[in-house]
């Protein structure tokens, strides 16, 4: 702890404490609204990095993720964020291309615990938060047999209700776009086709989706193999379950990078260290209901019982980069049939 209040003194200068909270820097974040809200992890991250930092830590709650990145880049050089957090790996290359993000300068050898699909980290601007897979939730009261790939349901027979994100405005949405072209390729257009007859609608963001399925306007909802944990430790629910695909599920790192207009640099690279220390990590699994990404992290005992994908699919940021217009394209083409 000594370290890091060393470190943050000799960074920024500072040779007494300020007086007042007025006086002391403001570390600004940009993230996804539920990062931020009071179920969140947001306000016990706050709290943690608070109690070192002689700083205030404020989170901006976004729409979503796509909605951070598009904030940052209207605002260019003229940001008041310090830190953006959660984007993830579909999203970094762009990200990264706007030229608007800072090297994070972290040592993160030995330190990471991510699916064996991502490999060696070896981005310099952004810093891993978090994981998970991409996966179709449902209530094992009221659906009996889920489907167990994507032909089980796009399946005429199967008379399945889903509701899904739209790949333009939220991560999930895009990870679904991303998983399909993963398993089917050029035939993604027609799989998207046989699947417009089974969505109930597409949303804007994660929570809308997530609620329509919670009060039973459809029998299964795109979200994440971790969210059974949430139902099952904070609600002591045990009827929500992941379906575990047969053709593999795609994963999703979520990230966090510096902004190079951030007038508090050495600070925001603390905030991104002190991230991936137990005590943040292990706050994680519970409030974010994500994998931690870090090593050295407490995840809890509901965690034992989700599903374990037998194959995962990761696109490199490149790849998405290259392929995510016209693969929205198809979305929208294969949607519209």
């Amino acid at each position: 702890m000594l370290k890091y209040i060393f470190i943050l003194w000799s960074a920024i200068g500072l040779m007494s404490l300020p007086a007042t909270a007025q006086d002391k820097p403001e570390l600004v974040i940009y993230t996804y609204d539920s990062f931020a809200s009071e179920w969140g992890p947001g306000p016990a991250i706050k709290a943690e990095f608070e109690k070192t930092c002689n700083c205030i830590v404020t989170f901006i709650g976004l729409d979503s993720s796509v909605g951070i990145l598009g904030r940052i880049q209207l605002e260019g050089a003229t940001s008041k964020a310090d830190i953006a957090l959660g984007l993830d790996t579909s999203l970094t290359a762009i990200a990264s291309e706007t030229g608007l993000f800072a090297d994070h300068q972290s040592n993160l050898k030995g330190k990471l615990a991510l699916p064996d699909d991502v490999g060696f980290w070896d981005d310099r601007k952004f810093v891993p938060v978090d994981w998970g897979y991409f996966a179709f939730v449902y209530n094992t009261e009221t659906l009996k047999t889920p489907p167990r790939s994507f032909a089980e349901l796009i399946d005429p027979a199967k008379d399945i209700r889903i509701v899904i994100q739209d790949p333009r405005t939220a991560t999930p949405g895009l990870g679904l776009m991303l998983w399909v072209n993963a398993v089917y390729g050029d035939k993604a257009p027609e799989i998207w086709a046989k699947l417009a007859p089974k969505i109930v609608t597409v949303t804007k963001g994660w929570w809308d989706s997530y609620s329509m399925f919670l009060e039973g306007e459809a029998d299964m909802v795109l979200s994440y193999s971790t969210s059974p944990a949430y139902h099952l430790i904070a609600e002591g629910k045990t009827n929500f379950a992941a379906a575990a695909f047969s053709d593999g599920h795609y994963a999703q790192v979520e990230v966090a990078g510096v902004l190079k207009s951030s007038t508090k640099p050495a600070l925001a690279r603390l905030f991104l260290q002190k991230l991936l220390e137990p005590q943040m990590q292990s706050l994680l699994p519970t409030t974010n209901w994500m994998y931690p990404a870090a090593k050295e992290a407490n995840i809890p005992e509901g965690f034992g019982g989700l599903i374990e994908p037998a194959r995962a699919f990761l696109f490199s940021p490149e790849e998405v980069q290259r392929n995510r217009d016209a693969w929205t394209k198809a979305w929208v083409n294969g949607l519209s049939r």
